[in-house]
């Protein structure tokens, strides 16, 4: 009997761009039968980073350090609180803190299309902030 693999499900929505790549740690074993069956049935490519090489897997490994450093603040008695405190992370992560490689704003701002319309609006609170800025300081020396 072959296992149904479930559709994954997505924070935003459906309307996700498709995956398209599935990247694995070299030091992991190999996706079962099933496994690269459904991939190869969902169109995603499965690639493997370079052995020895820790570079490759930087994004998802800081990923997981920025978790710990909030996670393991606290102790936790029972499976479900841990699972708790990880979702409430994710949430955090995804819809409110901003990353300096998005141009500091949110990853939903990004998704959601935000991104310039946020942006737009800082440029011009900074403009009127520098004008004023210099009218006052015209004011002080003159």
């Amino acid at each position: 009997m072959s296992r149904v693999w479930p559709k994954p499900v997505f924070p935003f929505g459906t309307n996700l761009p498709p995956i398209v790549r599935l990247f694995q740690n070299f030091n992991l074993p190999v996706p079962s039968g099933e496994l690269k069956s459904w991939l190869k049935t969902q169109d995603i490519e499965h690639t493997r980073g370079a052995p020895y090489h820790p570079q490759t897997q930087g994004k998802i490994e800081r990923y997981h350090r920025s978790m710990k450093n909030v996670v393991k603040l606290e102790h936790y008695y029972y499976p479900w609180e841990l699972e708790k405190a990880i979702a409430d992370w994710v949430d955090h992560y995804n819809q409110e803190r901003y990353h300096e490689s998005l141009d500091n704003v949110t990853p939903a701002d990004v998704y959601e299309g935000r991104r310039n319309e946020i942006l737009d609006q800082r440029a011009a609170v900074k403009s009127r902030t520098m004008n004023r800025r210099t009218i006052h300081n015209l004011r002080l020396t003159g």
